[in-house]
């Protein structure tokens, strides 16, 4: 079975809690036992110097058998909680009241009794006669016989019938009362983290369902959200808020995106269904020539057949120009096409626009006029590109001006750049179709929009030049489209960094020119 954060965080700190208690209540008990030492030998530390001092146990033969035996009894009679040994000045034991076979020790080492005697804090434990590794709180006075060294006086301030007792009563009330109170706070500090652990989680799992109410096919979810909060802003709050934040202005971009995804896709469904209609019609044209030329062949008048081969050449036209502009457009939207920086001339560039399209205007009896302000620079830009934007731009003008009609172009220096705008006296574009006039070239809700390919090719050439062409609305001209060139390359280089697309994947097959 698998946990929850807040489980999991819950289960740990149950466990750290668990072992804060145990530690600190052996800190408890350890602190009360050395308590209880320290009290016990505070209060008997002078016992044995009081023994030594009014009792003979020793003379220069030795110790007194007698003396000692009747001493021992009698105290610990008196005071069943101490045991009373003689040792001499090696720390060997040489006289006990102690029971046949009760001492484990030969000797007591002489460290912890010179501690005690120089005075040092309390408790000090040393060696215990009736234990093979025990250690218990003393007290211990030298021995002298004729001003000379003989030995010392050992009382062990708690005996083997202290320790049975003790096991009885386990511990005192007291020491009871203080490990409830720490069990008490342990349970209280339980419930408080628990609580704090469902209340932080809580976002985390107002989190969670939001992730979970994201379409399983990566559609965002169609409920209203509210403007999410900025990242910056919620940075004075917790984690959990940044997160939060984070979160939910990724959920807009990636609704913003999807709904870019479903636009380009409703795109690229139009554009193939347009491109096919466009081909369809001059392919069908083209057919029906080429088969009326292959049956009727033999009944058809010299000028019958070129009349019908120039319409059949014609159709091959347009066909051929559609699919040079849609291979054209390909190359540019995938990067295959890199803008190649050089100076030139935009004057003289106008005017071999303006030769290029003259026999065109004037059999539609269409004026071109050029206007340049004074003073107009070189251009930094790729030469071929910039003419394929002209070029495009003057071909939708002529299509859309009617007879007698005029196309301007004129050139006017702004700072760094060379303002560039095409004009004509046509009919102009609706409002309700200039929405993604450069994206969508094509049927938009049913209405034509004749810009076709040439629109879209333009758009993408000065996007890589990080250039933007606009339609803006001037009185009396119809469509009017601006754009700006730069006249430095260091301006032009960082215009193009700034919207160079990215690189082409080196597995994608390059597109045959």
């Amino acid at each position: 079975m698998k946990l929850t954060l807040t489980q999991r965080l819950s289960l740990v700190f149950a466990v750290l809690l668990l072992l804060c208690y145990g530690t600190s209540a052996w800190m408890q008990v350890r602190s009360n036992h050395m308590h209880e030492l320290e009290v016990v030998q505070g209060l008997s530390r002078d016992l044995a110097q009081h023994i030594a001092r009014d009792t003979v146990l020793m003379d220069r033969n030795g110790p007194m058998p007698n003396a000692v035996r009747e001493l021992f009894s009698q105290l610990m009679r008196v005071n069943p909680s101490v045991e009373v040994y003689l040792l001499d000045t090696a720390g060997r034991i040489v006289g006990s009241a102690a029971p046949e076979g009760r001492i484990r020790r030969e000797r007591v080492d002489l460290v912890p009794i010179q501690r005690l005697l120089k005075g040092e804090a309390l408790p000090i434990l040393g060696d215990d006669p009736r234990s093979i590794d025990g250690r218990k709180v003393f007290s211990a006075a030298p021995l002298r016989v004729n001003g000379q060294p003989a030995g010392y006086l050992y009382v062990v301030l708690l005996s083997e019938e202290h320790d049975r007792l003790a096991e009885r009563g386990a511990t005192s009330a007291a020491l009871n009362t203080a490990l409830l109170s720490i069990g008490l706070v342990a349970l209280l500090c339980l419930i408080a983290g628990l609580t704090a652990f469902a209340l932080i989680t809580r976002p985390l799992r107002r989190l969670t369902e939001k992730v979970s109410q994201l379409d399983i096919n990566g559609i965002p979810s169609a409920s209203p959200e509210p403007e999410p909060e900025p990242v910056e802003k919620a940075a004075s709050q917790d984690e959990i808020a940044i997160l939060d934040a984070a979160f939910r202005q990724m959920q807009a971009r990636l609704g913003e995106q999807w709904n870019s995804l479903t636009r380009q896709d409703q795109e690229r469904r139009e554009l193939v269904a347009n491109i096919s209609h466009d081909l369809r019609t001059p392919l069908a044209s083209l057919h029906g020539y080429l088969e009326t030329l292959s049956l009727k062949d033999a009944t058809l008048s010299p000028a019958d057949r070129r009349r019908y081969l120039g319409i059949a050449l014609d159709q091959s036209r347009k066909v051929g120009g559609l699919a040079q502009s849609l291979l054209e457009l390909v190359r540019l939207e995938h990067g295959f096409v890199q803008p190649v920086l050089e100076r030139f001339s935009v004057t003289d560039l106008v005017q071999d626009i303006f030769q290029k399209f003259e026999l065109s205007a004037q059999a539609r009896q269409i004026e071109l006029k050029a206007t340049f302000a004074p003073n107009v620079s070189a251009a930094c830009a790729d030469l071929g590109l910039i003419e394929r934007v002209l070029t495009n731009l003057f071909d939708n003008a002529l299509r859309h001006t009617p007879q007698g009609g005029e196309i301007e172009l004129s050139l006017r220096p702004q700072g760094s750049f060379i303002e560039v705008t095409v004009s004509d006296t046509g009919p102009g574009i609706a409002p309700e179709l200039r929405e993604g006039l450069f994206l969508r070239p094509f049927n938009i809700g049913g209405a034509r929009r004749d810009g076709g390919l040439g629109l879209r090719i333009v758009h993408r050439i000065l996007q890589l030049h990080g250039s933007e062409i606009e339609l803006i609305d001037v009185p009396g001209r119809g469509a009017t489209f601006r754009f700006s060139l730069p006249v430095d390359e260091q301006t032009a280089e960082q215009w193009m960094v700034r919207s160079r697309p990215p690189a082409r994947n080196a597995d994608q097959p390059p597109v045959d020119p």
